[in-house]
């Protein structure tokens, strides 16, 4: 590689075997010097050279070697890849921070990132290559299935695996003893039944929708349609708050409500998308042994409010 060359952040990605988003974040930390022309961001190919001798002399066999018995062991190869990469995890869901917990013990050097974003959002980042495993739930009317149908249209060209994490279910949170009586979806559009929505793009938000076009129920006949949270917890203790009746969300975090009733309406698919090239390397094989490992199994059967009996299974080849 030329050192009087400047390269992209892509023709960089390419070079260190790094995503985009990758390349970006060590520009940021100031670990790779870069300059702007305009809007544009340029690396020298000595930096590059620079930053690469720098990484080597980070990976040594006391740092980054596995124990025999760990899920997944680091070939020299991987070495640089696991102090170089950063590896960022879309969705919401707490199971979620408790994978990354495991992965970050066993990757020391990796940064492993949490975006805690929508089912959409995350399969979006996905495709523009700014995520490496995106959680999802969305439900197809069309199909009466969850995620393939919305990977397909999403990821056009982009080989995906999904594998499940874990089944939930979705329902209503009202306050204690359910006053207004509210059992289906048609009652959203009870008089004086105030509503609070997920944001656009959420699994939670795309169910909605779906069965009001079923049921051929008007946006605008529901109070409350156009009031967004950004999370479970925020719908649960709006309505534990009396700011409103009825939300829609998961189970679990009901539990963690106090003053609120739970409707369950449906069990959905909780799966874990990637793409196909990525299983292979070491970070993910890791991420399936760890999804396989009575170790994680059981702490997160603990938390209660989960099914895990497909947990680390790869539902589908997309």
């Amino acid at each position: 590689m030329p050192n009087d060359v400047s390269y992209t952040p892509e023709e960089v990605a390419k070079i260190l075997k790094i995503s985009k988003f990758t390349v970006y974040e060590i520009i940021k930390r100031g670990e790779l010097k870069a300059y702007h022309i305009g809007r544009k961001v340029r690396v020298e190919g000595a930096d590059i050279e620079s930053y690469k001798q720098k990484l080597k002399g980070m990976s040594s066999p006391s740092a980054n070697t596995l124990p025999s018995n760990s899920p997944a062991q680091l070939t020299e190869a991987n070495q640089q890849e696991s102090s170089a990469e950063a590896l960022v995890i879309c969705g919401q869901d707490i199971v979620l921070d408790i994978l990354t917990r495991y992965l970050e013990k066993q990757f020391p050097h990796v940064r492993f990132l949490r975006r805690y974003v929508g089912s959409i959002d995350g399969l979006m980042s996905l495709y523009r290559g700014l995520a490496n495993a995106v959680a999802v739930h969305l439900w197809d009317s069309d199909s009466d299935d969850y995620n393939l149908p919305y990977v397909r249209r999403i990821l056009p060209g982009h080989p995906t695996y999904i594998i499940n994490l874990l089944f939930r279910v979705e329902g209503f949170y009202v306050a204690k003893g359910n006053p207004k009586n509210i059992l289906t979806w048609s009652d959203l559009t009870k008089p004086g039944v105030r509503f609070v929505n997920r944001e656009v793009g959420s699994g939670a938000r795309v169910l909605l929708d779906e069965q009001l076009r079923l049921l051929k129920i008007r946006r605008q006949d529901i109070l409350g349609y156009g009031d967004e949270e950004m999370t479970h917890l925020a719908i649960a203790s709006k309505i534990a708050r009396s700011e409103a009746d009825v939300g829609l969300g998961i189970e679990k975090v009901a539990m963690q409500v106090n003053g609120l009733d739970f409707i369950p309406l449906k069990k959905e698919r909780y799966d874990l998308v990637i793409r196909q090239e990525d299983l292979e390397r070491a970070h993910f094989q890791a991420l399936m042994s760890i999804l396989k490992s009575p170790a994680f199994q059981n702490e997160v059967s603990g938390i209660g409010g989960y099914d895990l009996s497909l947990m680390g299974q790869i539902i589908a080849e997309v």
